[in-house]
């Protein structure tokens, strides 16, 4: 036998590398990377599909925690009930209607986010320039303005 060639003794360990190694070394630091920007920024914001369905429920559970005042006992109490299932069940047929365009199509709800901080933004742009105009002292007070939108 030559020298050139080593070969592994019967009984020894392998020594090939892993061939999943990086991939694993890539995930872990990752998942380090990302827990570290959490730690520091807080908890990624949830998409605008996620905060409707936490809303509904939300609402869905103040609605069976609602109390009327002095509702003891008689036909208020029988009248607070049959609200609170009107409600409860106006809920849920909303939630089942609602909720399968959302697992469709989760980013429509962002850009209608986006879409009303926009249109919300403009609004204000508007208010804001009218009210400059109006509270300048160089013009004397004259009749009602209508702020044009458009």
């Amino acid at each position: 036998m030559s020298d050139a060639i080593e070969r592994p003794e019967p009984g020894a360990a392998s020594t090939v590398p892993d061939p999943d190694a990086w991939a694993q070394a890539c995930a872990e630091d990752f998942a380090a990377e990302q827990a570290r920007r959490r730690a520091v920024y807080g908890p990624e914001p949830v998409s605008a599909a996620e905060e409707l369905r936490r809303f509904f429920d939300s609402l869905s559970d103040k609605v069976s925690e609602l109390r009327a005042p002095g509702a003891t006992g008689g036909t208020a109490a029988v009248a607070q009930t049959a609200a609170q299932q009107f409600a409860k069940q106006f809920l849920a047929s909303v939630k089942t209607v609602v909720e399968p365009v959302v697992e469709r199509n989760p980013q429509i709800f962002d850009h209608l986010a986006t879409a009303g901080t926009e249109i919300a933004a403009a609004y204000r742009a508007a208010v804001q320039r009218q009210e400059a105009d109006w509270s300048r002292e160089d013009e004397p007070p004259s009749s009602p303005k209508q702020i044009d939108l458009d």
